[in-house]
């Protein structure tokens, strides 16, 4: 069976957006040039940032139709994240709350796509 193991985000200025998650992920990119950065997460997990400019096939959607998730241990970390990443000037969307899942928050990347930081609940 295949399994997926790397995210593309279409971006309009892959080196704004490379400072961006580099900051956020707190790991450089194994690979970055004008059009394109790779990061490679300790999970395994790789995220690519490609130019929406020069991707092939074009892409007909940008930012917004999905969400990246990040898991983290409990309720607490959700805050301090939260927390962090608005210090950091990340633009939320939503504001940590309860949900049936766990709890969350919801957040931008200047691209415009969502990022949900979560604790599962039970």
């Amino acid at each position: 069976m295949t399994h997926p193991d790397f995210t593309i985000l279409y971006v309009d200025n892959p080196p704004a957006s490379t400072e961006f998650y580099k900051v956020l992920l707190g790991v450089d990119p194994v690979e970055s040039s004008p059009t394109f950065s790779l990061f490679v997460l300790a999970n395994g997990m790789k995220l690519g940032l490609w130019s929406r400019h020069t991707v092939e096939p074009k892409a007909s959607q940008t930012g917004g139709g999905g969400e990246l998730a990040f898991r983290v241990e409990n309720d607490a970390k959700v805050d301090e994240t939260f927390a962090g990443w608005k210090a950091r000037g990340v633009a939320m969307l939503q504001q940590p709350a309860k949900m049936e899942f766990g709890y969350t928050f919801t957040a931008t990347d200047p691209d415009s796509h969502r990022l949900r930081v979560y604790a599962f609940a039970g």
